[in-house]
Parts: structure tokens; sequence; C-alpha cells
């Protein structure tokens, strides 16, 4: 039985979402804030904090910020679902570009989810104490984003002697993300290396 690309592509959001919430209901219920796990000794670590803001732990701007943010979420989840509705409806529409665009969404929904509802589903995790279903940390739309992956390949301090950065501590790729953020930057990347020639036809 042949699938539509359309069911395909809601398959493929679903199961990236679901992915992504499994993480990170297991992480937030079974690990303190802080927490880490190592995978692969230093170089791979379950490490659990919560982001306020933008993917790879950056912030912006406090409450307001944070309200802003999701509400952006929103929007572009909405224009992405959107668009990849009308580029369905054009015959030529490569199907890679329709499964990037998918990735995008499926992880833009996933951060999204947290955002909405984490706050009034989970009581508030801690340094000291895990969190649990049935608290109330945070209002609607204020809920923080759960990120576990981190990835300090390179962790070495400079050497004393070398000048203004001789003793600071020095990471490659420190930021921790999470599966939605990996959704997003695969996406992306897999448009931009594969399907370029698509978008400046389109343009």
């Amino acid at each position: 039985m042949k699938i539509s690309r359309g069911k395909f592509l809601i398959i493929l959001g679903v199961l990236m979402v679901v992915i992504d919430q499994i993480i990170k209901v297991l992480v937030k219920t079974n690990m303190t804030l802080g927490e880490s796990i190592p995978v692969f000794g230093n170089w791979f670590q379950i490490f659990f904090i919560e982001n306020e803001g933008m993917a790879f732990g950056m912030k912006f701007g406090g409450m307001a910020g944070k309200l802003i943010l999701t509400i952006l979420r929103i929007v572009l989840f909405s224009f992405l679902v959107w668009w990849i509705s009308r580029l369905m409806k054009k015959p030529g529409t490569p199907m890679g570009v329709l499964v990037g665009l998918a990735l995008i969404s499926a992880g833009a929904l996933g951060n999204l989810i947290d955002c909405l509802f984490y706050g009034v589903i989970f009581s508030e995790s801690l340094y000291s104490e895990v969190a649990v279903f049935g608290g109330h940390y945070a209002p609607f739309m204020f809920g923080k984003v759960v990120d576990m992956f981190y990835f300090p390949i390179i962790d070495t301090t400079f050497p004393e002697w070398m000048p203004v950065i001789g003793g600071n501590p020095f990471r490659f790729f420190a930021p921790v993300f999470n599966f939605a953020d990996s959704c997003v930057t695969c996406g992306a990347l897999y448009l931009i290396l594969f399907h370029f020639k698509y978008f400046s036809k389109e343009a």
C-alpha cells in the first residue's frame, strides 16, 4: 500500500515530536537540575538544564522576551505548516524539500510544547529535587525548554602563560541542546546543502 506524501510527512513529524517529548519527560522527571550522566566519557553527556529562551541555551529579555519568543514560535510553526501545505499542492516540489521543512516544523513544535504546557503540568526542577507531574511552576506560555545533549569534545584550560586568555576554560561546542533543536538544525542544513537550487528557482 502506497502512502501519500501528506500522510508520510504527518507520520514523520509526529514521530519526531513524540521522541523529543519522551526524552524531555524522562530527563525532567528523573534528573535534578544540573545533573549530568556520562554517555561516552566526558565527550557526550546527558546534562539537564532548562532554557528560558532560544535554542542552544540562549536567552532573551526576561518575562516579556519569553512571551515574545513563545508567540514567535507559534507564528513560525503556523507559517511552516501553511508553507508545507502550499508546496504539497505543487507537483514539482521535491520530497526532500518537504521532509526538510517537516523536520524544522517538528522541532519548532517540540520546543513550543515545552513553552506552552510544561509550566502548568510539572513542578519546578531544582538542583536538589526532581520535578513531578501535577505541579505548576509557571503560567501558560511561560514554561522552560528542557535541554540535555552536551558534547564538550574539547574541555580544557588555556595555559597560564598565554596573554589575555591564559587560565580561562575552553570548551568546543559548549551549548546544551535537545532533540527538537537537532531536528531544526538537521532540517535546515539538509535544505541548504541539497535543495538550495529549488529555493533559488522559487525566488
